[in-house]
């Protein structure tokens, strides 16, 4: 089993007696239409609303030790009347350590919009930038236009030198698939030469069936497709074809190079469990290790972009990691939606479905409180919340047989009928907490923070 080896409460922000970062949601209302966005899900359940002042009033109490306050959530948050106020409110309360900011698709960001934010305080806005052509940006990013992020850089750039703002950080976030891949190192140098300051990549979780081949990353995590690259080259020089395997499983009567051929798949599965990693064969042949360099290249031109630009660049994982970590729980989170629900993560904030691996699954929102019934520290401390954060940091969730390292992502038989259901009890280890699902701990997606 994955153990953290930080579990101690003066060691983890999670079991600290407040949240250290919060991720409040201004308004889920949006001006695009983004394909690859929530909103576009079929079947979500995510209702237009905007946050009250009343609502984010609540969470003065907690103002004094927050280290990061994120006023997004789906929505474009400069939709929101009063965001400049919530910026102003925040910083006259957050210590000197703290910062504010938010993710904006930027079409609302002019020069006097850009002015009003800084004067208010903001310390850090990401831009949404999924390609550098014009007809990429647009395919991607319906309604916006590329010209429109160029206007918003320029404008932030501008405010920031003209209220003395030198750290006003200006970035980028660009969500990687296969169709905008190749435009990321060009998108990256163009950032740069136009203000931005750092930049976050992130994969795409797709919504929709039609969306999941776009996704840039394998089904099978790192440790899967090592050990397999490992035994597929054996298999090789062996003159093995491992890809007769599943024809040949189910045969009462072999010839001995079909039996040597199951033999071969035997020990390899052996020394999988030997070794902790669940193997799911089918999709570790449908893998295409060209496609995963090509992907790797990219990645090393951008690193390459950002070590000459200066961009402070955050990558993804190129593939799933077999040792997860959730950022969003170690790091003493809490996501706050419009209407003042409080939940534990990005992965349950809303309720939708998506494509990870090669299955959908159905996501309801974890509710532990509402801002506007109880205080954001009483709904912190109370003992679901803390028994969530750490049940969900035991990274024990869904083992595969006796394979204690198989999370529901890379497991053979997923999806079972325990998590492939709209209402989760519990999975395979009678573990509580949907982690074992969650694309988000295998370090796919990224987000500002």
């Amino acid at each position: 089993m994955q153990q953290n080896p930080l579990r101690k409460e003066q060691e983890l922000p999670a079991f600290k007696s407040h949240p250290t970062k919060l991720f409040v949601e201004t308004t889920s209302r949006c001006n695009l239409n983004c394909f690859m966005c929530v909103k576009q899900s079929a079947g979500g359940g995510v209702a237009d609303g905007d946050l009250a002042a009343t609502t984010f009033a609540r969470l003065d109490e907690v103002m004094p030790t927050l280290d990061v306050l994120v006023l997004n959530g789906i929505g474009e948050p400069l939709l929101h009347p009063h965001l400049e106020e919530f910026v102003r409110l925040a910083k006259a309360r957050m210590p000197a350590r703290g910062w504010v900011g938010f993710q904006s698709n930027g079409v609302l960001l002019n020069e006097k919009r850009a002015l009003s934010l800084v004067k208010a305080g903001i310390d850090r806005i990401g831009l949404s930038l999924d390609g550098v052509t014009p007809e990429t940006f647009r395919r991607v990013r319906e309604g916006g236009e590329l010209a429109g992020v160029e206007r918003a850089l320029a404008a932030l750039s501008a405010a920031g030198k003209s209220c003395g703002r030198p750290n006003l950080e200006i970035g980028v976030e660009f969500v990687l698939m296969r169709e905008n891949l190749r435009e990321l190192p060009a998108a990256l140098r163009w950032s740069a030469q136009r203000g931005a300051t750092f930049a976050i990549v992130s994969h795409l979780l797709p919504y929709d069936a039609s969306h999941a081949p776009q996704a840039a990353y394998p089904a099978s995590n790192d440790a899967a497709l090592e050990l397999f690259s490992l035994w597929q080259a054996r298999a090789e020089r062996e003159g093995i074809h491992l890809e007769r395997y599943f024809k040949l499983l189910w045969r009462f009567s072999r010839r001995p190079e079909e039996q040597r051929i199951i033999a071969f798949v035997e020990a390899m599965k052996a020394e999988a469990e030997r070794r902790h990693i669940s193997l799911d064969l089918k999709k570790l042949l449908a893998e295409d290790p060209a496609r995963r360099a090509g992907v790797a290249r990219i990645l090393a031109e951008a690193r390459q972009v950002a070590k000459e630009t200066g961009l402070d660049l955050r990558l993804p994982a190129e593939v799933p990691r077999q040792n997860r970590r959730c950022d969003h729980i170690e790091d003493g989170g809490a996501f706050v939606s419009w209407d003042g629900d409080v939940h534990p993560c990005y992965f349950l904030w809303h309720r939708y479905s998506c494509f990870t691996g090669s299955w959908q699954q159905q996501v309801k929102p974890k509710v532990f409180g509402n801002l506007n019934q109880k205080g954001l520290l009483e709904i912190w401390n109370s003992p679901p919340f803390r028994a969530f954060r750490d049940g969900a940091l035991g990274y024990d969730h869904a083992p595969c047989g006796s394979c204690d390292h198989a999370p529901c992502g890379s497991c053979a038989v997923a999806p079972c009928d325990l998590v492939d259901t709209p209402n989760f009890e519990h999975d395979c280890h009678v573990k509580e907490e949907p982690c074992g699902t969650c694309p988000w701990a295998v370090g796919l997606f990224q987000c500002l923070s």
